[in-house]
């Protein structure tokens, strides 16, 4: 993906690195297949566009980048927004987001790699 597109960021400020953050990108292509690691969104949240147009987190291709390459979406003159997702919309993108990084199995103390 090397168009601007909106992102949602999925971490948290952490000490000595609060220039960086975790994203993941939102594209209104479906999705081939349908997999774990790709969570359609309850609705769009960009301001210019309908609601209920269909969209969905690619969370298989989370990426960290500096805070400086983000920016809001400008809806006019100096007026920005910058929306939050819906509490069920966040955790079902963090569960995406463990899928897609193969993480969301549980895992006995006998399967660790020693």
């Amino acid at each position: 993906m090397v168009k601007p597109r909106p992102v949602i960021v999925v971490s948290p400020r952490l000490p000595y690195r609060s220039e960086i953050v975790a994203i993941v990108p939102i594209s209104l292509t479906e999705p081939r297949h349908k997999l774990p690691f790709c969570y359609r969104l309850s609705k769009n949240y960009h301001p210019d566009e309908a609601d209920d147009l269909p969209c969905w987190a690619k969370a298989d291709m989370l990426l960290n980048i500096g805070t400086y390459r983000l920016s809001a979406f400008k809806t006019g003159r100096r007026k920005y927004v910058y929306p939050t997702l819906s509490a069920e919309d966040l955790a079902g993108v963090r569960h995406a987001v463990l899928c897609g990084l193969g993480l969301d199995r549980q895992i006995g103390l006998d399967q660790v790699v020693k």
